[in-house]
C-alpha cells in the first residue's frame, strides 16, 4: 500500500511539473479548413500565463495564420499533426519593414524574446506554398543584369515551361517560423515544409540546437530557404535533411536595410555556429556564410555534410563591413551543376568572395579558412575571388579531390562568374574558367590537392589552377592537368605574385611576373 501511494504522488508532482494543454480543449478543429489561429493562440498564451510547459497538437490538419510562440512553452506536434499556413494573408499578423512601400507579414510562428522555448514532435508545420506562387511563370533575372555574360541574352535561356525555375511570386507571407532574440532554444524532429519564403529562422538567439529536421519545400521557389541563422551565438545544427530552392542553411550578420521590426539591429557577431551529419540540396548554395554583413562572423565549423544537386556549394561571402573568419569545413562531398533561370551562382563547388557591396562603408574581410578532406564533382571551378580592397587571408585546402565535368548547360550558362550582391553593374560576367581560380590571396595553402577533368569542350576551359595577386602560396603533394581544350598550357599558372613554395615538378607550372 505504501509503494502504491509513493508512485501515486510521484505521478501526481511529475504530472503538476509537465503540464500539457492540448489544443482540442480551446475549440482547435483538426478539419483542414476552419481557420484555428485564436483556438492555437489561446493554448499558448494560458500555457504561458501558468508556468509554461506543453502545447499539444494532436494529428489532424489545422489552418492557421500568426502564432506568437512564449517562454517556456514547447509547442508539441504529433505525428500525423499538420499546422497548415492559410492562403489567405489577412490572417498573418503584418508589419512595417524597410525599403518596403506596403506591409509584409510574418510567416506561422514568431516568437520574440522568448527564453526556453521549442518545438518538437514528429508532426509538420506546411506554409502552404501553392498558394503563393505563379507556377507557370518563371522570376525573369533583375539583380546584376545578363549584359556581360558570355551569352547576353541567352543566358539561361528557359525555352519551355519553367525550367530549373525559380517561378515568380505572388504577395506572401515571410520567414514561416522565427526566432528573434530568444534564449535557450530547440526545434528538434518536426517537418518544415513547403514554406514560400525563408523557413526557419534564427535571429539574435544565444543557445540554440535543430537537430532531426527535414526542411523541404519546391526546389522551384525563390527566397524558400532552410534555415537562416543570423547574428546568433553558440548554435547547434545536426541530423537535418534540408531540401529547398535557395539557400538550404545560411549564416549571416545584419545589414540595416534587410532588418524586420524585433531584430533590433543589435550588431552581435555570430559566434561559435557547429553544422554536422547534415544532407543539403539547394539551388542556390548548400551553405552559404556571410554576405551583406554589417557584424563579424566567426568559429564556424561544419563537419560530414553532404551538398548534392546544387547550384553552388559552399559560398562565403564578403560584401559589408562584417568579416568571416575562424572557419573549418571538413569531411564534404559536394556535387554542384549548372541551372537555367534567376539563381546566384553558377554551378561552382567552393566559392570565396570579397568584393564591394556598399559604396561608403570599409570592406571586411575573409580570414582563417581551412578545407579539408573534400570530395567535389562539379560543372564549374573553385573559386577564390578577393580584391585589392579586401584580400583573402590564410586560406587552407587539404586532402582535396575534385573533378570538373561537362555540362549540357554549358552554351547557355557556362563561361561566367556571379559575384551577385556586388556594387556596380558587373555582377555576373564571362570569364576564363580554371578548375582552381584564385586572384588577391595572402598565405594560401594546398596540400595533397587532385584535379582531374571530364570531357570538357570549351575554349574558356583554361588551367588547372590560376593564383593571381598573390603573396605566399604553398603547393605541396599537389596533382593538376592541364586543361583537355589546352594542353599547351601549364597545369598551374602563377602569376603577378610573391613567395611560392613548391614540391612539384616546375615544368608543370607556368609563371608571368612572379617572385620567389
Amino acid at each position: 500500500m505504501k509503494k502504491t501511494l509513493t508512485i501515486f504522488i510521484w505521478l501526481l508532482c511529475s504530472g503538476l511539473h509537465a503540464r500539457s494543454y492540448n489544443i482540442m480543449d480551446y475549440g482547435a478543429v483538426p478539419d483542414g479548413v476552419t481557420l484555428n489561429t485564436i483556438f492555437l493562440q489561446n493554448a499558448i498564451d494560458f500555457c504561458a500565463e501558468h508556468g509554461g510547459g506543453t502545447v499539444y497538437v494532436p494529428a489532424g490538419k489545422y489552418i492557421t495564420g500568426t502564432l506568437y510562440l512564449k517562454s517556456n512553452v514547447n509547442l508539441h506536434l504529433e505525428t500525423g499533426a499538420e499546422l497548415i499556413g492559410s492562403p489567405n494573408m489577412d490572417d498573418y499578423a503584418d508589419y512595417q519593414a524597410p525599403l518596403y512601400p506596403v506591409a509584409a507579414h510574418f510567416g506561422i510562428i514568431y516568437a520574440h524574446k522568448a527564453d526556453n522555448v521549442s518545438i518538437t514532435g514528429q508532426g509538420a508545420i506546411n506554409g502552404n506554398e501553392e498558394a503563393f506562387f505563379d507556377w507557370d511563370k518563371p522570376k525573369i533575372i533583375e539583380w546584376g543584369g545578363t549584359q556581360f555574360t558570355r551569352q547576353k541574352d541567352f543566358f539561361r535561356e528557359v525555352t519551355a515551361g519553367i525550367g530549373d525555375g525559380p517561378v515568380a511570386s505572388k504577395e506572401r507571407p515571410r520567414q514561416m517560423v522565427i526566432f528573434s532574440e530568444c534564449k535557450n532554444v530547440l526545434v528538434r524532429d518536426v517537418q518544415l515544409i513547403k514554406s514560400p519564403f525563408w523557413t526557419l529562422h534564427f535571429a539574435d538567439c544565444d543557445g540554440v540546437i535543430a537537430s532531426g529536421l527535414k526542411i523541404w519545400a519546391s526546389l522551384a521557389t525563390p527566397n524558400s530557404d532552410g534555415m537562416d541563422i543570423t547574428s546568433c551565438n553558440n548554435v547547434s545544427v545536426s541530423d537535418c535533411d534540408i531540401r529547398t530552392g535557395d539557400d538550404a542553411i545560411a549564416i549571416t550578420g545584419y545589414a540595416f536595410h534587410f532588418e524586420l521590426p524585433g531584430y533590433h539591429n543589435l550588431r552581435h557577431k555570430a559566434d561559435n555556429i557547429v553544422i554536422t551529419n547534415c544532407n543539403l540540396q539547394s539551388r542556390s548554395s548548400g551553405i552559404r556564410i556571410g554576405f551583406m554583413d554589417q557584424n563579424t562572423i566567426r568559429n564556424i565549423h561544419i563537419n560530414n555534410v553532404n551538398i548534392t544537386n546544387s547550384n553552388r556549394g559552399i559560398g562565403i561571402f564578403v560584401r559589408d563591413m562584417g568579416s568571416v573568419e575562424n572557419v573549418t569545413i571538413s569531411q564534404v562531398t559536394i556535387e554542384t551543376r549548372l541551372h537555367t533561370g534567376d539563381w546566384w551562382g553558377n554551378g561552382e563547388p567552393i566559392h570565396i568572395s570579397a568584393v564591394r557591396g556598399v559604396p561608403e562603408l570599409p570592406l571586411g574581410q575573409i580570414r582563417n579558412v581551412t578545407f579539408r578532406d573534400i570530395t567535389c564533382k562539379s560543372e564549374n571551378g573553385i573559386l577564390l575571388y578577393g580584391s585589392e580592397e579586401s584580400r583573402l587571408k590564410d586560406i587552407r585546402f587539404e586532402n582535396i579531390r575534385f573533378e570538373l565535368t561537362d555540362s549540357d548547360l554549358n552554351d547557355i550558362a557556362g563561361g561566367n562568374i556571379d559575384l551577385r550582391g556586388a556594387y556596380g553593374d558587373r555582377q555576373l560576367f564571362a570569364a576564363d574558367i580554371s578548375a582552381f581560380y584564385a586572384q588577391y590571396v595572402d598565405r594560401l595553402g594546398l596540400n595533397n590537392v587532385a584535379i582531374k577533368w571530364g570531357d570538357v569542350d570549351k575554349d574558356y576551359f583554361k588551367y588547372g589552377m590560376h593564383i593571381t595577386e598573390f603573396k605566399d602560396v604553398t603547393l605541396t603533394g599537389t596533382d593538376a592537368a592541364p586543361s583537355p581544350e589546352h594542353p599547351e598550357l601549364p597545369a598551374i599558372m602563377l602569376e603577378n605574385g610573391s613567395g611560392y613554395k613548391t614540391d612539384l615538378n616546375t615544368k608543370s607550372i607556368g609563371k608571368r611576373n612572379v617572385q620567389k
